[in-house]
């Protein structure tokens, strides 16, 4: 079995790796331990804090007192165990603010100042793109983040290779690498990126050769790691959303006076996808490419917001999740698990196409990770388990408004004689609460926040999307309406009900029919508590995939 490795780059790779986890949790990886990287500029991207604490929350979810980080199981929630690595490219120090600085371009004699400035010249304008704070990130000006990517990586190299003045980024960076070192040929790498705007873009062309220079420059030449064995895959992620164009006060300043401007995502999306169709050395690093994208009027992410500033980075970057995304971990789920078409020696490009009727697209199962072996049932199953048993933590016990949560449901359990989960601690409830806030939803403030599943479902509105309509309530008196076991819109994979008990109520008089199998490898009673239910949910909903 081969590793596996993620690496999120860009603002738009992180809300990549957040569906990416979120495939985890519902136990899409079973048995895996997988290595995540992300990469970018800008280490206060509010994209980029939101997928990084999602992982350790997953991860707290995961741990138990005698292994931090869990380990993988089989056929439960959960089942990968994810280790997060973390490097950025350090803009914030004197001297590093914009390229001029960080390329010294002052520095040497007059005659070497003069070519170098002349060599800048013709590749980069000298009153913008030169001087322009680099902070959050390359705004789509990809020519000049793919030689920084680069820049970044082999200087960490050096930096560690020297062992002075090393950063923890530079050594988590190493740490990632060294395990792909390890891995070898065995080593299946996806990256999450678009291609209209500007880390994503830049990275993914330079990133295998970043990699194998980084071994060189680290090992100062006694080591070498050979990639064209490595399985390299990767998403072209179109432009899928817009964002109001920035004004002439914004870019008044040199720090601001380049902004990427959303109108030129469509250009700036056919550019990289000419220059990967035609550059051989992605094509030689790449086997599969994945071409997704939103082929109608992209969504305005900045839309209700009261500021009129056009927001660069930071931390008030945290866009909403968006089907596209969701789709692009789907990407990665068929990267990892296909056995053909990985032995290619030039890359190969994946598409698909989606039902669209009545100016909506409309989303079945299949539509996620394909039919194969009932693929498409198993992804339902697993993802529609999740969200019922968010609801019952959420909506039925209350979670999401302060209640009890997982724990008071653990309470039900025992007027059943459910009496082997009472060692599962109140923190330990509380993680699981936390989690299911992320995926479905919660209440701030008294305010009605969506989470990620939400987030996809609204993204999409008011096409279908495997789950009724009804299984998406926003408000409290909805919410108390809500039947957990009947939130698929094809009803036969409802729970079953009797004249006596409704869904709810029979589900957990039946729990005690069930209970976790040594065949899903759990050990810790919290474990065993996420297999029972994934077993017992999976039999309500009746796909019959054994």
């Amino acid at each position: 079995m081969d590793k596996l490795f993620i690496i999120a780059v860009g603002g738009t790779g992180m809300r990549c790796l957040e569906s990416f986890v979120h495939l985890c949790a519902i136990g899409l990886f079973d048995s895996q331990e997988i290595e995540v990287l992300t990469l970018d500029t800008d280490q206060t991207n509010g994209n980029k804090g939101r997928a990084e604490e999602l992982i350790r929350l997953y991860n707290r979810v995961k741990s138990s007192d005698a292994n931090e980080g869990g380990t993988p199981n089989v056929n439960t929630f959960f089942s990968a165990r994810l280790n997060l690595h973390r490097f950025f490219t350090n803009y914030a120090g004197k001297g590093r603010e914009n390229y001029k600085n960080l390329s010294r371009l002052t520095a040497g004699t007059v005659e070497q100042q003069r070519d170098n400035q002349l060599l800048s010249d013709l590749f980069l304008d000298k009153q913008s793109v030169q001087e322009f704070n680099l902070a959050h990130g390359y705004r789509a000006q990809t020519h000049l983040g793919s030689m920084l990517i680069y820049h970044g990586v082999t200087e960490a190299a050096r930096n560690l290779a020297r062992g002075i003045n090393v950063q923890p980024q530079e050594k988590e960076l190493e740490q990632f690498i060294h395990k792909l070192e390890q891995a070898g040929a065995h080593a299946r790498v996806f990256v999450f990126g678009s291609v209209f705007g500007g880390t994503g873009a830049s990275a993914i062309p330079v990133l295998p050769k970043a990699i194998k220079d980084f071994v060189h420059i680290r090992s100062a030449g006694a080591s070498s790691i050979d990639l064209t064995k490595t399985k390299f895959g990767a998403t072209l992620l179109t432009e899928y959303f817009s964002f109001r164009k920035p004004d002439d006060k914004h870019r008044a300043t040199k720090d601001d006076s380049v902004i990427a401007d959303s109108a030129f995502f469509p250009l700036n999306s056919q550019a990289a996808l000419q220059f990967y169709q035609s550059d051989p050395t992605v094509h030689k690093s790449y086997k599969l490419l994945y071409h997704i994208g939103w082929p109608i009027e992209s969504k305005k992410v900045d839309e209700g917001q009261e500021t009129t500033k056009t927001i660069t980075g930071g931390a008030e970057q945290k866009n909403d999740c968006h089907i596209v995304e969701l789709l692009s971990a789907c990407a990665a789920y068929d990267f990892f698990t296909r056995s053909t078409n990985l032995d290619g020696t030039k890359a190969e490009y994946v598409y698909k196409a989606v039902s669209f009727t009545a100016n909506s697209f409309n989303f079945s199962y299949n539509d996620f990770v394909g039919n194969t072996n009932r693929a498409g049932e198993r992804f339902a199953n697993k993802l529609g388990a999740f969200f019922s048993l968010a609801h019952i933590s959420l909506t039925e016990n209350g979670g999401a408004r302060g209640d009890l949560g997982i724990k008071a449901f653990i309470d039900r359990c025992q007027t059943q004689n459910i009496r082997q989960y009472d060692g599962i601690t109140d923190m330990e409830c509380n993680h699981i609460n936390e989690y299911f806030k992320h995926f479905a939803y919660s209440f701030n403030g008294g305010a009605f926040t969506p989470g990620w599943l939400y987030q996809v479902r609204n993204s999409i509105a008011p096409g279908s999307f495997i789950f009724s309509s009804k299984a998406f309530p926003d408000n409290t008196s909805e919410l108390d309406k809500l039947d957990v076991g009947s939130i698929f819109s094809d009803t036969k994979y409802h729970w079953p009900k009797s004249l006596m008990s409704g869904r709810y109520d029979l589900f957990v008089k039946k729990l005690v029919e069930s209970g976790p199998a040594d065949s899903q490898k759990v050990n810790t009673t919290k474990e065993k508590f996420l297999a029972h239910l994934y077993n017992a949910i999976s039999s309500s909903q009746g796909f019959n995939l054994n």
